[in-house]
């Protein structure tokens, strides 16, 4: 009788300095377990929620280190710190996530491991905090990220000024309405033409996060920029997360392979 074989993704913790913020951060890395016979990968940043930090993904949905063999990709989870929603705060300097995820972090990994170093080998997602800060740092870095996810996002944070260390990072909205007004994805659809960016965003029914996931729906819509969009029964909670990040590293799958093709072709 033969054998099975299994394989394994390996995961890799490292600390990534970040000039920037004057630290090293702690940042989850997992490979395909065949990583050493394979060319430059593709690479799907994955971002935590608040109160969340780095070893989240790896630990509570630990199926993504089969997506990462059966698809032949990397998964990057960075720490995104307490409650900093992946912002460069104008209100306090210790936290320059933006900075350290979309340049900082970007070329650590493509130095440092053999990475599709160009937006087309490049995704990223999250849950929560992290579904707002994947589409906010995807919209503002288009150079960057060739497709980009949402999870449960909090992709308006204007209905919720009391809540998650915001103001903290902004100030108060009552004090400082501009600057959530800037710093809210869903003000931020103006930066995209269709097809700049490849999008899935999806969100359950019973979420307190649903109602602002269908206000972005209709706004893409009405801006004709293509997504997909996928809603069903789920709450704020790792149950829904770790069913739904498979859609996503799927979809990111297919985003890489069809530009793989494209790029074969010419």
């Amino acid at each position: 009788m033969l054998g099975i074989v299994a394989h394994a993704a390996t995961v890799d913790t490292v600390s990534v300095p970040s000039a920037a913020m004057k630290k090293e951060i702690k940042t989850v890395i997992i490979k395909p377990d065949n990583y050493a016979e394979l060319g430059s990968l593709p690479v799907v940043y994955l971002l935590h929620g608040y109160s969340g930090n780095y070893a989240d993904w790896v630990n509570k949905a630990p199926d993504i280190k089969r997506s990462a063999d059966l698809y032949g990709l990397m998964i990057v989870c960075p720490d995104g710190g307490y409650g900093s929603w992946y912002w460069d705060s104008p209100v306090d300097s210790a936290f320059r996530y933006e900075t350290f995820v979309a340049l900082e972090l970007v070329k650590w990994v493509d130095r440092h491991y053999h990475t599709i170093a160009d937006r087309r080998g490049r995704a990223i997602s999250g849950l929560s905090m992290g579904g707002h800060g994947a589409l906010y740092l995807a919209m503002r870095h288009l150079d960057r990220f060739g497709a980009a996810g949402s999870t449960a996002g909090g992709v308006d944070i204007r209905p919720f000024p009391l809540s998650w260390d915001m103001a903290k990072r902004l100030g108060a909205y009552s004090s400082y309405p501009e600057r959530w007004e800037k710093h809210t994805v869903i003000n931020m659809l103006h930066l995209l033409t269709p097809n700049a960016l490849s999008l899935i965003i999806d969100c359950g029914t019973d979420d307190f996060f649903f109602q602002v996931n269908e206000e972005l729906h209709r706004k893409l819509l009405s801006r004709n920029i293509p997504h997909t969009y996928i809603t069903g029964p789920g709450g704020h909670n790792w149950e829904y997360w770790k069913r739904t990040i498979s859609f996503h590293l799927q979809y990111f799958n297919r985003f890489f392979s069809e530009h793989d093709r494209k790029t074969n072709e010419i």
